[in-house]
């Protein structure tokens, strides 16, 4: 399987990555473990996690996840060579500050390589900006890491345009090591904060981007048209977001899609990303294994002109 780097670094990711916020959420760890096996075997290289996950479940503390990925790896050893993981650190959990001061990232990247089993992180990410800590403390204290061999690239999740151009200015200014990969929500729905110059800006200064809510916390496969269909999911209050007229809209021309292509509506949704050129890899979650199947055929899917022109303005 064709792999694509990460912008300036020296890791190459597979062109779909594996969301890990199921994981001890809608995923129990024996669950986790077949998806994890099944995404490998399918020549995928690459999982998504953060030392929050899944801190929203009754009963979690957070670092469920990557305490689930430390065991898949402890009992894989031959794949932690061959594999990419993603954490971040710096959003608050349950309340409690947490951010990305100097002394909190030590805290937080020794937790996280303790609950991950393993001695280095491939991609460590400021989970969002921290008003109340510099950034050149942020980037000086990720520069620490990269030289302790327990991070090997840097990056950033939700910051907008001038967040980012703050933080590399703050890096040539500083001599210091600046973010190569952000990670932003954008799917077919949410478009607005990333099109135009955040995408723009990525481009030019070879950062790369890997999307969050890439199928939009699961409304783009389809399964949630109504207010009724949202009843009993775990997701209700993320997807209720969505169900209006112009969700209702996008998944109209998704259905024409569809009925020509034959392929399913979280396929297409993952296609349009993967042919968007500042799009590095998206980030898609699976709690079975026939989702997981649709992960390589989103990758088959050939989407014409056409197609993709129906898509962008409908969702525009």
């Amino acid at each position: 399987m064709e792999k694509r780097r990460l912008g300036r670094t020296a890791i190459h990711v597979a062109p779909i990555i594996f969301g890990g916020n199921v994981f001890g959420w809608t995923s129990d760890e024996r669950t986790s473990f077949r998806l994890l096996d099944a995404f490998f075997d399918a020549g995928f290289n690459t999982i998504d996690t953060a030392d929050v996950y899944s801190a929203w479940v009754n009963g979690n503390v957070g670092g469920e996840s990557e305490a689930i990925i430390g065991e898949w790896l402890r009992q894989n050893k031959l794949k932690r060579s061959q594999s990419v993981i993603i954490t971040k650190v710096g959003i608050e959990n349950r309340g409690k500050k947490t951010g990305l001061s100097a002394g909190w990232i030590v805290q937080a990247v020794d937790a996280s390589l303790k609950r991950l089993q393993t001695d280095y992180i491939d991609l460590y990410l400021a989970h969002k900006p921290d008003s109340d800590v510099a950034i050149e403390e942020t980037l000086e204290a990720f520069g620490r890491l990269k030289e302790q061999g327990k991070v090997r690239a840097i990056g950033c999740s939700n910051y907008n345009v001038t967040q980012l151009r703050q933080s590399m200015d703050a890096a040539t200014r500083c001599n210091l090591g600046r973010f190569d990969v952000l990670q932003p929500a954008y799917n077919l729905y949410d478009r607005t904060e990333f099109e135009g110059q955040l995408s723009e800006f990525c481009t030019l200064n070879d950062i790369a981007v890997v999307t969050y809510y890439s199928l939009a916390a699961g409304f783009l496969t389809g399964k949630y048209r109504t207010a009724a269909s949202l009843k009993g999911s775990e997701r209700s209050n993320r997807v209720s977001s969505y169900v209006n007229e112009r969700g209702l809209r996008i998944l109209r021309a998704m259905d024409e899609i569809s009925k020509e292509t034959g392929a399913q509506l979280a396929e297409i949704a993952l296609a349009w990303l993967l042919k968007k050129d500042a799009v590095t890899a998206p980030i898609a979650s699976a709690t079975s294994l026939v989702q997981l199947q649709s992960f390589e055929r989103a990758m088959r899917l050939v989407l014409t002109n056409d197609m993709m022109t129906l898509l962008d303005q409908t969702g525009s």
